[in-house]
Parts: structure tokens; C-alpha cells; sequence
């Protein structure tokens, strides 16, 4: 209860996102829940901001981008987000929130992927 009360609070932490960034467009396809993520590149680095109508989902793109904002479009593709497992999130989640996860850090990778200079 402990992680899901954590993940509650880093979501209730997270800065509202700008209405005119809910669109089709930034919803992650694979989340039961609706999620937004919105990305821009700032000086070469990318910074996340995202939402949900979930709390637990809101709190797991908050840790998420918590971890990846702020670095190159290169340093987040090469990151292995081997936390997930370590502090045993995936086997606290329901099987819909553990795939809804992975498109969350699918659709981050592609960000980073499309925006990173050639």
C-alpha cells in the first residue's frame, strides 16, 4: 500500500498540464486509462509534462518523467529504466497498468527518437 500511496502523491504532485496539450495526439495508445504526454525540446534537452484521469497511472508518468525530463533525446534512449524492477513496481501493478507502463516508456523512447539530432 506503501507504493501505491507514493505513486498517489507523485501524481498529486504533478504540474497541471495545459489544456491544449489534451489532444488525441498525446495520448498513449496501450493505457487503459487516459494518459497525455507532451514533450518539447528545450536547449537540446526534452521535458516531459503529462496527465492523467487515473491517480495511480497519474502517479506512474509523474515518476517517469520525473526521471527522464531534462536529458538528451541520446541519454534517454540509451537508458535502461532497470528502477522499475528494482523497487518492484511491475509486480505491485495490475496487468492492464503494467502494459499501460510500458507504453508509457515505448512512447517516451519514441519521443526521444524522433527529436534527437542525426
Amino acid at each position: 500500500m506503501d507504493k501505491y500511496q507514493m505513486l498517489i502523491d507523485l501524481g498529486n504532485e504533478l504540474a497541471p498540464l495545459d489544456e491544449r496539450y489534451k489532444t488525441e495526439s498525446n495520448l498513449i495508445d496501450g493505457c487503459q486509462s487516459r494518459v497525455w504526454l507532451q514533450c518539447d525540446l528545450h536547449n537540446g534537452l526534452l521535458v516531459f509534462t503529462a496527465d492523467s484521469d487515473a491517480l495511480i497511472t497519474k502517479g506512474i508518468i509523474a515518476l517517469l518523467i520525473r526521471i527522464v525530463s531534462g536529458h538528451t533525446p541520446q541519454e534517454i534512449l540509451d537508458t535502461e529504466l532497470y528502477f522499475i524492477d528494482r523497487i518492484g513496481l511491475k509486480e505491485h501493478l495490475s496487468p492492464t497498468r503494467s502494459n499501460g507502463l510500458l507504453s508509457m516508456v515505448k512512447q517516451i523512447k519514441m519521443y526521444a527518437l524522433a527529436l534527437k539530432k542525426s
